[in-house]
């Protein structure tokens, strides 16, 4: 049976092709047919601006759904927290694999761990959210550092700590470990101290609606726990009106007992960049059991956010 290949559209980067040659294995043993990769630039990828001064949201996400609605590719693959939070009608969302690794991570001089940064130490990331948590965990506890905004791929951000331009830079664990980079981590910064992006360590494999075979197929790869989890961070971030580039951290994460799990815990913060003030939440219940159930959470959380201020830290309301 030689049927022709899918084209799974993705973006040109070292990370977006790594990541989707990993989705293109697994959708291969599920359909039993050859997946092959079709490259596409985004405007993400081609401006030099920072996210937030080009809107964040869908900049790395617009021309490979565009791609997918011309029928050029016939899935796309998309780190999950570059996402918009509004789901096109003509789009499906057809699977979110098991997730990677949610964390944030330091890649410092020296193998620093982030408690032992010197006083003063320049810390690079392109990230409002990174920056607000990073500098009130640093109020809090008695350390002065100063947050730099920087862009590039990973090899230009560690290229600014290798230098010496840069103390140390903040990372996705996730993104590092699809590209064999790890063990270039020097701390695994907790949940605790930094609240993930809605969905980071999580991906997306979207297609055409109307194609019910390819939905089916991928759905094959879809792990329920993790879309429920990741639908929740998302829904508190719309429910905040606040695009991708906001300084919004959101994490839901499964309480179990034993080998059973009981509840989902989520919890959400949203703060001003230089960590005078955060808004941090968390609400704890049973685990979602359909995608109405997990947009409920996510809203439920946002509106106590939204009570307590939230709205006045994010700047700009993203439209």
């Amino acid at each position: 049976m030689s049927e022709h290949p899918l084209r799974l559209g993705t973006r040109r980067s070292k990370l977006a092709m790594a990541q989707s040659g990993q989705v293109a294995d697994a959708v291969s043993q599920v359909t039993g047919r050859p997946v092959e990769l079709v490259e596409i630039t985004t405007y993400g990828d081609t401006s030099r601006e920072s996210l937030a001064q080009i809107g964040g949201t869908g900049v790395f996400v617009t021309a490979l759904r565009d791609a997918l609605l011309r029928g050029e590719v016939d899935f796309a693959v998309h780190s999950l927290k570059d996402l918009p939070t509004a789901q096109p009608d003509d789009l499906a969302l057809a699977a979110v694999p098991v997730r990677e690794d949610p964390r944030d991570v330091l890649v410092a001089r020296d193998g620093l761990a982030f408690a032992q940064l010197p006083d003063g130490a320049r810390i690079g990331t392109g990230s409002p959210r990174r920056m607000a948590q990073l500098n009130a965990y640093a109020r809090n506890h008695g350390m002065t550092i100063e947050t730099v905004a920087i862009r590039g791929n990973v090899d230009t951000r560690i290229g600014y700590v290798r230098s010496g331009e840069l103390d140390a830079v903040v990372l996705a664990a996730a993104g590092l470990n699809r590209i064999g980079r790890i063990d270039e981590v020097t701390d695994f910064l907790p949940v605790d101290t930094v609240l993930p992006a809605p969905g980071q360590g999580a991906l997306a494999i979207e297609c055409a609606a109307d194609n019910a075979d390819l939905i089916a197929a991928l759905g094959e790869l879809d792990d329920p726990f993790t879309r429920v989890a990741v639908t929740a961070e998302r829904s508190l971030l719309a429910a905040l009106e606040a695009g991708c580039s906001a300084p919004v951290g959101a994490f839901a994460d499964l309480l179990a007992d034993g080998q059973i799990v009981k509840e989902m815990r989520l919890r959400g913060v949203v703060g001003t960049t230089d960590g005078s003030t955060l808004v941090q939440l968390s609400t704890t219940g049973p685990v979602p059991e359909t995608h109405d159930q997990a947009m409920e959470l996510g809203r439920e959380l946002a509106a106590e956010m939204l009570a307590k201020g939230a709205a006045g830290l994010m700047g700009e309301r993203a439209l």
